[in-house]
């Protein structure tokens, strides 16, 4: 993980660089998917109209360019820095909790095999003959895996179907996988 550690309007001290270190440590030991984090301290130059006085900033990138980031403002540096922090952490939690409860959906692999029956290019559609037996009627737009302008008469096919308005059509039609023989 690439660590960036900075300040503004106020010199970095050696106890609050190591107490980034080790807190970006402990949060990388929990997530170690972490792809880079900064750390931007910066004290308020109205600090004596405001209370608080020090400021920590918090930037974590995780895969898939997802950024998540804590601003957190307090009386001392490291006070800011341990709230920037645990609430980086609470972020990092809530996203892993929402992206655990996603599911992935991908087509199902066509189960049935058959034959390249007819095909009519110019109507954008053809025919298979099923290995079962009958025909089932195929649009272009079910083709994957091969362009529909390359599809021939004979050619294998696996395909998934469903009954349509004049009988089977088919759903995903794509070429049988091809086995590697080693």
């Amino acid at each position: 993980m690439n660590l960036e550690v900075e300040s503004r309007n106020i010199a970095m001290t050696p106890r609050w660089k190591s107490e980034i270190e080790e807190r970006m440590a402990a949060l990388q030991h929990g997530h170690d998917d972490i792809i880079h984090g900064r750390v931007t301290l910066t004290k308020n130059r109205h600090h004596k109209k405001q209370a608080n006085v020090a400021e920590a900033l918090v930037l974590v990138t995780i895969p898939t360019r997802h950024t998540l980031t804590s601003r957190k403002e307090d009386k001392t540096f490291e006070e800011a820095i341990r709230a920037a922090f645990d609430a980086v952490a609470i972020e990092l939690r809530k996203y892993r909790e929402k992206r655990a409860g996603t599911v992935v959906r991908i087509e199902p692999l066509p189960q049935l095999r058959g034959v390249v029956s007819k095909v009519f290019p110019q109507q954008g559609y053809g025919f298979i003959l099923n290995d079962g037996g009958g025909e089932v009627y195929f649009h272009k737009n079910a083709v994957k895996g091969i362009p529909f302008n390359d599809m021939e008469d004979g050619q294998d096919v696996i395909f998934e179907n469903e009954p349509g308005e004049k009988g089977l059509q088919a759903t995903i039609v794509q070429p049988p996988p091809t086995l590697e023989l080693s």
